[in-house]
């Protein structure tokens, strides 16, 4: 489990296709990998991934085609700024939201609209997700737990984005179009789910992407 509260920007430094994954290869601020261990999980722009190799500041991990398939990672370059999160202590603090790491589609940046300090951020999710989401309930944007400020049918939704939250995540880096991965909130998910059983209606498969 991951709190959507982004420890570090890493860099891609090496993408790799093997049997039908892909290798990538992230360098991470010097000593942000103190403690981590080959098998932990670390959310990448939100997605948990395991670690398979990690040598100083930089680790390896290997993104199969499930993930590859609804996640960013397939559009990797190196080069690429991704948000990082160690998975969260039991115990600790939770600034943000419970976030499972597991994504569930592909969101698509629409527009930042600027109004003094604050960046207005829409955004095209999956209609699943966009189905199980509340007015000033919680999102999951590339890992970054955010507060729904506006939804706009059919899939549109808005946060609001302050300057400490812009300057030290890659929503920065972004540009129209560019994907970003979405995670529904997870007591969404659940009443989507027992509403579909008691009453016959459609709230999407379940189905998210991680390594797991």
């Amino acid at each position: 489990m991951f709190t959507g509260i982004i420890e570090a920007m890493g860099t891609v430094d090496s993408v790799e296709d093997v049997d039908g994954a892909r290798r990538i290869g992230i360098s991470t601020p010097v000593d942000y990998l103190a403690g981590v261990r080959p098998g932990d999980s670390i959310a990448v722009d939100g997605a948990c991934l395991t670690p398979v190799r990690i040598e100083g500041a930089l680790f390896q991990v290997e993104a199969v085609l499930s993930t590859l398939e609804r996640t960013a990672a397939s559009r990797y370059v190196v080069g690429s700024r991704v948000n990082l999160e160690r998975a969260m202590v039991l115990g600790g603090r939770l600034d943000g939201h419970l976030v499972q790491g597991h994504v569930d589609g592909l969101g698509s940046l629409i527009d930042v609209d600027v109004r003094g300090d604050t960046r207005f951020v829409t955004v095209s999710v999956p209609v699943d997700v966009w189905n199980q989401t509340i007015l000033h309930g919680s999102i999951t944007l590339n890992g970054i737990s955010l507060t729904v400020n506006g939804l706009t049918a059919p899939d549109r939704v808005q946060v609001a984005i302050i300057p400490h939250t812009w300057t030290y995540t890659n929503l920065a880096h972004l540009r129209s179009g560019d994907p970003l991965n979405v995670e529904g909130d997870l007591l969404g998910k659940y009443v989507g789910r027992i509403l579909a059983s008691r009453y016959g209606e459609t709230s999407g498969s379940g189905e998210s992407a991680s390594d797991r």
